[in-house]
């Protein structure tokens, strides 16, 4: 089945539901920064953990395991400078 261009077929469990365009890139925009949210807290507790195993072993910390990754606006700016 086909929907109106205004609208988004968008799949809940096992069912198609036709929403709005815009409500479903808000949705999606949504859950997609809850989601990096979970992905950066996830890796600040990883560190942590990290860090207590290796003093615990009686290791020195890892060097560069601090990192952060660059943001997609990093990158762009990056590649922007690396085109010439």
């Amino acid at each position: 089945p086909s929907c109106p261009p205004e609208k988004a077929m968008v799949c809940f469990g096992n069912m198609f539901i036709e929403l709005p365009k815009a409500k479903t890139r808000e949705m999606l925009r949504q859950d997609q920064e809850e989601l990096d949210e979970e992905i950066n807290n996830l890796r600040k507790e990883l560190r942590v953990k990290v860090n207590r195993l290796y003093e615990a072993q009686g290791k020195p910390e890892l060097k560069g395991f601090n990192l952060n990754p660059m943001s997609a606006e990093e990158m762009k700016l990056i590649n922007r400078i690396l085109e010439g």
